[in-house]
């Protein structure tokens, strides 16, 4: 239940650093309306037109070098946690005999994404983007390490690994504010669908190979391992990524620059709430809370359909497929002005069509639902690109934490309160419910959204 739990939350790291504004698992634009993004960005293929650019291809995307530099890095830093939390949750399993300690020990890989989320991801504006990244990925390296550490109390197994996740999230915010500065025009949508398939894979790869890897291994061989990984993409990002002055610095040598940006995480706040253009499609990425919970009930989901692990199995891999098929045709084949028109009817029906297990549909019908349910997921490209157009470049890292900090917690209380609910009533129908509450809250976004025009 644990490990379905922390596959979820970290699927949809929806439009905010990646996969949504930052993979996915999890990776267009909500603007408000194509005349708000085209106002925020006069690129090939932004919102108000009808066509897509026709050199816009993927080959384009990995012919940046700093693209193809951050995405490296990020296949194996994702790959690496992933192998981490498993050997960790095992550690502590095997240590104390103790599920719930088990249980906490995940846990305390995801909350701190929140935390870190709402108090660190400023520091991206405040510093250069790439010297946020290389110092978080070294911080961890040493804390990773201190981990392997033998005899280590398991308190401070889990206070370090708390660090290391809140760490992360100021390298996330800089690396999505980064991918909208090295991306130019309609190519950022491309390299959002890239980073978030390849964030879904990673994150499967990592749990698929990550209890032979441990077995293999040892624990604490796979913590060095994972402390690895951090260390190649400090060197990949330090020799492959240009150094780009910090944002907010430049702004205050501009004459008009505002005098009280980013001051702080009021100022953030103040800042995603107060704009529709930023809070609308912030909103519309945090209904994946809703569409996930098929993957957090996924062991008790399996069990009433009649399945067992293989079973499981599948119901995670689902909508991850149908939302890796989604984000790429979505992104390559549909124009983006269509793009931002479909953004809210898609994300009414990403939740919607999981009220189909009000039926409690047998295993092969659920799976097509659920991929159904991903294909629709392409949205949060949509969302993405219309917070990044509407974003100020000063204060985009400190949005982008904001929105992946709301994400993470909405997806994390969503998992507990459907786990909590599954253990009274049929699973099917707790997914049927969440359906249809994240179906009623996408059309108040969206009448909301026609409002704000």
């Amino acid at each position: 239940m644990a490990l379905a739990l922390y596959a979820t939350t970290v699927r949809h790291v929806g439009p905010f650093p990646h996969p949504w504004f930052g993979t996915s698992p999890a990776h267009g634009g909500i603007a408000i309306s194509p005349e708000v993004s085209a106002q925020g960005q006069s690129t090939p293929g932004a919102a108000g037109s009808d066509t897509a650019p026709p050199k816009t291809t993927f080959a384009a995307v990995f012919a940046i070098t700093e693209f193809r530099a951050l995405w490296l890095a990020q296949v194996l830093s994702v790959a690496g946690d992933q192998l981490a939390r498993v050997a960790l949750t095992l550690l502590v399993y095997v240590r104390t005999g103790s599920a719930l300690l088990a249980a906490v020990t995940f846990a305390a890989s995801v909350v701190p994404a929140f935390i870190g989320g709402m108090t660190l991801s400023g520091l991206a504006d405040r510093l250069p983007r790439r010297r946020v990244m290389i110092a978080c990925d070294l911080i961890r390296v040493v804390l990773v390490v201190v981990m392997a550490v033998s005899g280590i109390p398991i308190a401070v197994l889990v206070a370090l690994l708390f660090l290391v996740t809140m760490i992360g999230a100021p390298f996330l915010s800089a690396r999505a504010a980064l991918y909208a500065d090295i991306l130019p025009g309609d190519i950022y949508v491309l390299g959002t669908a890239v980073t978030m398939t390849t964030m879904q894979f990673a994150q499967v790869l990592g749990f698929a190979v990550g209890g032979a890897v441990v077995g293999f291994f040892g624990v604490r061989a796979s913590l060095l391992i994972d402390a690895g990984t951090f260390a190649l993409s400090a060197l990949i990002t330090c020799v492959w990524v240009r150094s780009w002055p910090a944002v907010q610095a430049m702004a205050g040598r501009e004459a008009h620059a505002e005098p009280d940006a980013g001051g702080g995480l009021l100022a953030g706040l103040r800042l995603v709430f107060t704009s529709p253009a930023l809070r609308i499609p912030m909103l519309l990425g945090w209904l994946a809370a809703f569409y996930n919970v098929p993957e957090g009930v996924s062991a008790p989901l399996a069990a009433a359909l009649g399945g067992g692990a293989v079973a499981v199995g599948l119901i995670l891999a689902a909508p991850a497929f149908g939302a890796t098929v989604g984000a790429i045709t979505f992104s390559r084949f549909v124009a983006p002005a269509r793009r931002v028109r479909w953004m809210s009817p898609l994300a009414v029906m990403a939740s919607g069509v999981l009220i189909l297990f009000v039926f409690q549909p047998p295993l092969p019908i659920a799976l097509m639902v659920l991929v159904v349910s991903g294909l629709f997921d392409c949205y949060q490209l949509a969302a993405n690109a219309s917070f990044v157009v509407a974003a100020p470049a000063r204060q985009r890292s400190q949005a982008f934490g904001i929105a992946q900090g709301g994400m993470s917690l909405g997806q994390g209380t969503a998992m507990i309160l459907a786990g909590a609910a599954a253990g009274r009533f049929s699973p099917s129908l707790v997914v049927a419910f969440s359906g249809a509450v994240g179906a009623v809250v996408a059309i108040a976004i969206a009448v909301s959204r026609r409002r704000a025009r």
